[in-house]
């Protein structure tokens, strides 16, 4: 069954690689990355099982909330995501975004490369270990394609 989730809130690239991340209108996700998004540690990002990386633009504003100064695209995320229950997020769900058909494959670890995105404790208030519900997520890409900020988000 497929039915409405969420919107792009936000599309996010680097052409030099790093944090953060650039808003853009619109990317092509591929099989192995987002277009014009460069990688810089290829051992821990990028690859089919890591082609694009997901965030919550409610987990953001509730970040925020708590005094870090984080904005989409700080902590190296591809799509920022709006509407979405983060609580769907488990390994192997599947989502339409556009013409993409994108699925799971585990919690993005937090580094400290994004370390300025943080206050306190810093970047391990995201890390799914210690604060389950909060991560970033990496998707396979199973059906590539051009996707547009504002782009509805199906689950499949």
């Amino acid at each position: 069954m497929v039915k409405f989730m969420a919107i792009v809130n936000s599309i996010n690239i680097r052409k030099d690689g790093g944090v953060p991340k650039f808003p853009v209108s619109q990317v092509f996700l591929g099989k192995n990355n987002v277009e014009g998004d460069k990688q810089n540690d290829l051992q821990y990002h990028g690859g089919p099982t890591r082609a694009v990386c997901l965030f919550s633009m409610e987990r953001i504003l509730a970040l925020q909330k708590e005094g870090h100064p984080i904005q989409p695209g700080t902590t190296g995320e591809n799509l920022t995501i709006q509407g979405l229950d983060w609580e769907l997020m488990k390994v192997g769900a599947r989502f339409k975004i556009g013409p993409v058909e994108i699925e799971l494959t585990g919690p993005a670890p937090p580094c400290k490369t994004i370390s300025e995105s943080f206050n306190g404790e810093g970047f391990v208030r995201i890390s799914e270990k210690k604060y389950p519900g909060w991560s970033r997520w990496y998707a396979s890409v199973n059906k590539e394609g051009l996707i547009s900020k504002n782009d509805e988000i199906l689950k499949l």
